[in-house]
Parts: structure tokens; C-alpha cells; sequence
């Protein structure tokens, strides 16, 4: 167990902030994963600049590295390309 109260106050600001970046990780996988099983492109069109500025923000805020979000965006651009 933690000694000082600064301690004990890291501890408690970390789950918080664990249990919000996860909130937002897990929207944001979601969001990818119903982006890549669409198969009509002219929906997935209208719900990429969504996803597309979800995946900037998360960057932004450190949830997750910029250059992961450079690469999701990257392969659904070309999912989106492919699709008929």
C-alpha cells in the first residue's frame, strides 16, 4: 500500500483516467470494426469522416499513438477504395 497521500491520490487519478481511456479505445475499435464490415461504399463514405475524427482526437489526447491512428486510417481509406 501507498505511504504519502500524493501517492494514494496518483493511484486514484489513474484508475479514473484508465477507466476513461478505455471507454474511448473500446468506442473507437467498435467504430473501426463496424467501418470494416460495411460493404456498401457509399456508406462507409458518409461514416469515415467520423471514425477519421475520432481516431485524430484519441491521438491528440495520447490514447493512442498518432502513427497507429495514421495507419487505421490509412487501411480503411483503402478498404473504403476497394469496396464496389
Amino acid at each position: 500500500m501507498a505511504n504519502h497521500k500524493s501517492s494514494v491520490k496518483r493511484i486514484r487519478q489513474t484508475k479514473t483516467k484508465t477507466l476513461h481511456n478505455k471507454y474511448y479505445a473500446k468506442t473507437m475499435r467498435n467504430a473501426v470494426r463496424k467501418l470494416r464490415a460495411l460493404t456498401d461504399k457509399e456508406e462507409a463514405v458518409k461514416m469515415y469522416p467520423s471514425v477519421q475524427k475520432m481516431l485524430d482526437k484519441l491521438a491528440k489526447t495520447n490514447i493512442i499513438h498518432k502513427n497507429k491512428a495514421a495507419n487505421i486510417k490509412s487501411s480503411l481509406a483503402n478498404h473504403i477504395n476497394k469496396l464496389g
